[in-house]
């Protein structure tokens, strides 16, 4: 089955009429045989909308029953059955009511989508996902229901529905589109003038940028390559220098000339990747020209001029920006240049502008440097059979061998020429080629021992060999050059490539990566520098190596990040070709930086949160839980001492008792608040010491009822690493809870055992247990799983036990009981060298 077709009416503010429209164009269809129905359309109370539902299907809507209110909304199942050739649906962004078939409306078009059925329907600018923010920015008002851009942006068909913000205000002004009580806050609010303009002009250019999405696409199916100047796009090709800052503003101010005017940057680089291009000035560049509202784009192509041209007429640019070159006057017997190429080319369609800066005719530098940089030990053997090697050959072609004709002495000579080119490089080979094609002509061309040649074929065979040589060496060495510079490349590549993802992954400190740094470039020292302004002092933020350098001037080799950082390099000074890869990795320094004092401003907050949720609830647990025995304390007090009441001695010893049991409450709550704090704040400080867990445990067992506690503490456990008081308390603290969690008539068990190396102190009940969701939240703060029904406390036992625990060097985790309930594990730390008293057994077993 074909999917059906979506048509949205794109409202720019709410009462621009889009509602209206789409009921208008139902009709038309109908007019016209189409089956039509309305699926869902709110006319809400207004006039107008409300007549043109007149003579138009509608589908029966469903009910639902929601907090007590009955509300209707579009029944999906119904317009399924119908299924009609088109549906209308309004408020493409509505949130269904709870229960319905989809959460989103958008959801339930797509089902009739899905189903076959043509869907018209509505939605405002502001209900567009990507520009709640700028919505809210504008009016104030944050927009609960959105629709994604994607649901939008699928339409087959998107029709603007916009009016001026004065009609508009008009039209509220007369009641059509809210009720009177509401006009003038309307009015004063939201459907202010300035908030309608952005609203329509947010419209206008997202209809605008979806047509010419439009445009590319057909473009793009109809292979149309002629440039079609329905928006003016300025392309700004630049080379790397510093004449592009003038063009990226001399093609701003030509894209203000036109509305909607768009610059489009863009540096064309060789697929070998050697260029002359500054990373650094490229850099300010892309940064420019996104300051300007434009964009950079970084283009691969051999052959600059047709790649310049074929990025142009791909973005359907109308005009390019070019800088006259820099050649000098004798460079343009190699060609006419870039920019009279584009020119020639271009065709009618595109113009292009030559725009003059201070850098024309000064010269272009070399790609790269000419140097291979292969050592010290190859150029120097290079020279050696460059020059030695002809004087040798030499002595064994006239002393030793026979004579083997001037033509194979000449290949033996370029042999040797060859060789000291891929040796020493090019100026090694050169000196061969010279001192061969002397020693042929003193030695081995007739008149021999003169420098006069008598054969003319003999004059052209030396020349040809000159020639030959030449060329050979500097092939050669050309191939030695790339050869050294890919591979030059492909290490840059790698570093950076390992270094962005390690930084993107958070895997790198900031002393980690400077010490990559230091490594990498081989340095004694490497810092992070920055300062406030241009006149404070620099500071340090980070630094690897012995003396770190403390200001830009008196480092080796400094590399600027942004107006107020630098990194600092000290041990040698970096030839220009390593820099570039040096302001990779300040870049990254800086990320790295600016990451780890965000992650510490947020560490702060979470505390800073923390403290605050744990203050809260103090304040809520001295409100309530402290008051409570308080009030118990009072009354019973001010009960004894009344005198208008004679007390039985049972009466008063009942109220002492509730007296002694709220000073009771009271103390443990306010131990328990006491411990908190001390965990809090980090000024715990246990004082281990070697002890048998039967000596602990019975004694925090002192405040519970004999009858609700088993105990099975084996004499046999090796003993443990605690601090007694600490330990006593934890123990207390869960056997507490516990019990408080227990039915009445199941005892709580408090066993203990010995695994390796640690012992485990078990206290399980058979209460009613905690989700596995809710385990690791119970050992927090003012934590009482389920409200605690019988109450006592403010949630910090569990915590108190597990920070005791922790402080130990132990553990304290929440397991469920088999059966049901509850088991606290406390896990300890054996003391060194102990291991389990083995009980005495007989010398022989019996069965």
């Amino acid at each position: 089955m074909a999917r059906g077709k979506l048509r949205i009416y794109l409202g720019a503010a709410p009462g621009v009429g889009k509602t209206y429209a789409m009921l208008s164009e139902a009709h038309r269809r109908v007019e016209r045989g189409t089956d039509c129905v309305v699926a869902f359309v709110e006319h809400h109370n207004r006039p107008r909308t409300e007549v043109m539902l007149h003579g138009l299907e509608q589908t029966p809507r469903r009910e639902l029953e929601y907090r007590g209110t009955v509300f209707t909304e579009m029944d999906v199942d119904a317009v399924l059955a119908r299924h009609p050739q088109v549906a209308l649906v309004d408020e493409l962004p509505h949130t269904n009511i709870p229960g319905s078939r989809n959460t989103k409306r958008w959801q339930d078009v797509e089902e009739l989508l899905a189903a076959g059925i043509d869907v018209i329907t509505t939605v405002n600018i502001q209900h567009l996902e990507s520009l709640g923010d700028v919505v809210e920015s504008i009016t104030g008002v944050r927009q609960q229901e959105t629709v994604p851009d994607e649901v939008v942006r699928r339409a087959d068909q998107i029709e603007l529905v916009d009016m001026s913000p004065q009609a508009l205000r008009r039209r509220m002004a007369h009641g059509n589109i809210y009720k009177p009580d509401k006009v003038d806050a309307a009015l004063s609010n939201y459907f202010r003038p300035g908030n309608l303009t952005a609203l329509r002009e947010l419209a206008l250019l997202w209809v605008a940028d979806r047509v010419d999405e439009y445009l590319t696409e057909y473009r793009n199916e109809h292979r149309v390559s002629k440039i079609w100047g329905s928006r003016e796009r300025i392309v700004v090709g630049l080379t790397g220098g510093p004449e592009g800052r003038t063009l990226i503003r001399r093609a701003a101010r030509l894209a203000e000339k036109g509305a909607g005017g768009e610059v489009l940057a863009v540096y064309i680089a060789r697929s070998d990747g050697l260029t002359s291009a500054s990373p650094k000035e490229l850099a300010v560049q892309r940064t420019l020209v996104e300051d300007l509202g434009g964009t950079f784009h970084h283009v691969i192509g051999e052959d600059i001029p047709t790649a310049l041209l074929d990025f142009a007429r791909g973005v359907n640019a109308t005009q390019i920006v070019l800088g006259v070159s820099r050649r000098k006057g004798w460079q343009y017997v190699f060609g006419p240049g870039v920019g009279a190429t584009v020119a020639r080319e271009s065709g009618p369609d595109l113009d292009v502008h030559l725009i003059t800066h201070g850098e024309a005719g000064k010269g272009r530098g070399l790609p790269v440097a000419r140097s291979a940089r292969l050592g010290r030990s190859r150029v120097v053997w290079g020279w050696v059979v460059g020059v030695g090697g002809p004087a040798l050959l030499t002595l064994l072609l006239t002393g030793v061998t026979p004579s083997v004709g001037l033509a194979n002495d000449m290949l033996l000579f370029l042999t040797l020429t060859v060789a000291a080119a891929l040796l020493g490089g090019l100026h090694p080979a050169l000196a061969s080629a010279v001192v061969g094609s002397l020693l042929l002509n003193w030695f081995f061309t007739p008149p021999v021992h003169t420098l006069t040649i008598a054969d003319p074929e003999n004059i052209v065979a030396i020349a040809i060999f000159i020639g030959v040589a030449v060329s050979v060496a500097s092939v050669v060495d050309l191939a030695a050059r790339r050869t050294h510079q890919a591979a030059r490349l492909r290490a840059e590549s790698e570093i950076l490539s390992v270094l962005a993802g390690s930084v993107l992954r958070g895997e790198t400190s900031l002393e980690a990566l400077l010490e990559r740094v230091r490594e990498t470039f081989g340095m004694e020292s490497v810092a992070l520098l920055e300062r406030d302004s241009d006149v404070d002092p620099w500071t340090c933020a980070g630094s690897v190596g012995p003396r770190p350098c403390r200001s830009p001037e008196d480092a080796d080799v400094d590399m600027p990040v942004g107006d107020h950082m630098a990194l600092a390099l000290s041990g040698r000074v970096l030839p220009a070709e390593d820099r570039r890869v040096l302001a990779a990795f300040a870049a990254q320094a800086a990320v790295v930086l600016d990451r780890q004092r965000l992650q510490s401003q947020a560490d702060q907050s979470r505390a800073l949160a923390e403290g605050n949720r744990i203050r809260t609830a103090l304040l809520a647990a001295v409100s309530h839980d402290l008051r409570t025995p308080l009030a118990g304390i009072k009354a019973a007090v001010s009960s004894l001492r009344s005198e208008d009441v004679a007390w039985s001695e049972e009466d008063q010893a009942e109220l002492l008792e509730g007296i002694e049991e709220g000073a009771d409450r009271l103390d443990n709550l306010v131990g328990n608040l006491l411990d908190m704090s001390r965990l809090q704040t980090g000024t715990v400080s246990p004082l281990i010491r070697e002890i048998d867990l039967d000596e602990v445990v019975p004694m925090a067992l002192g405040g519970i009822p004999e009858d609700s506690v088993e105990l099975d503490i084996p004499e046999t456990l090796p003993m443990v690493a605690v601090d007694p008081g600490l330990l006593e308390r934890s123990v207390a603290n869960l056997v507490e809870n516990a019990v408080k969690y227990s039915a009445a008539e199941e005892r709580v068990l408090v066993s203990a055992s010995a695994m390796a190396d640690r012992v485990e102190v078990r206290v399980v009940d058979r209460g009613p247990g905690v989700p596995d969701a809710a385990k690791d939240r119970i050992f927090e703060p003012f934590q009482r799983h389920g409200d605690a029904p019988r109450g006592a406390g403010v949630g910090l036992g569990l915590a108190v036990a597990r920070g005791f625990a922790e402080a130990m060097r132990g553990t304290l985790t929440a397991e469920d009981t088999p059966g049901g309930g509850l088991t606290m594990v406390l896990t300890l730390p054996a003391a060194p060298d102990a291991h389990p008293i083995r009980p005495d057994l007989p010398a022989t077993a019996t069965s």
